[in-house]
């Protein structure tokens, strides 16, 4: 289709360092406008929420990518490592936020973390992507082969679910939105599975 064929053509000559560029942008402006009382009366938990949300945000995205080229034929695969390691900038900002701006008492932490279940849960979900953030370059791939890389980096979906469960449980009550999270977490998951399931099926190309 022309249309697909103009966003791939475009997609080849695009280079990835503007979108580190670009997700610095939200930062500064969720800090300054933190700074400058735009945020309401809690200005460290709307940061420590909206850092949050952009990181679970730009994980579901690079989920996104593999159905978009399988099923719509729209190939932004170059993509998916920046998305990845922007999520895990803007995890590790969030995590920074509320170990010093908002805990601040590192003698609490540990306590947060064993006896709050959506924390334990969200710290899980961050471990999972230290080994992905930590070999998201070409030596890891070189040094651990392209076979072992991918097979690491399936971490990213038991780490994308944990987030999805820890802003369900950070809410109060069953909102909405995080249930939706959720479940277009599962829908694109799913959609890999079966997709992989069709190719690994007998006869199939």
């Amino acid at each position: 289709m022309p249309l697909i064929d103009a966003v791939n053509g475009a997609a080849r000559r695009l280079p990835k360092w503007p979108f580190y560029v670009l997700a610095a942008v939200p930062v500064v402006w969720v800090f300054w406008a933190g700074a400058t009382g735009a945020l309401g009366v809690e200005p460290i938990k709307e940061i420590e929420h909206r850092l949050g949300l952009w990181g679970l945000q730009a994980l579901i995205a690079s989920l996104c990518i593999t159905p978009l080229r399988t099923h719509v034929g729209v190939n932004l695969i170059k993509f998916r490592r920046p998305l990845g390691l922007i999520a895990f900038f803007y995890i590790l900002l969030h995590l920074i936020v509320w170990l010093i701006l908002d805990v601040g008492i590192w003698t609490e932490i540990w306590k947060d973390i064993v006896k709050r279940p959506y924390i334990t849960i969200g710290m899980a979900g961050f471990l999972l992507l230290l080994p992905l953030a930590a070999t998201s370059n070409d030596w890891s791939i070189r040094k651990i082969g392209a076979a072992g890389w991918r097979r690491l980096h399936k971490l990213a979906y038991p780490a994308v679910i944990l987030g999805g469960v820890h802003y369900l449980m950070l809410v109060k009550g069953w909102q909405l939105e995080p249930i939706l999270y959720l479940c277009g977490i599962a829908a694109l998951l799913a959609m890999r599975l079966k997709w992989r399931k069709r190719q690994a099926a007998p006869g199939t190309a």
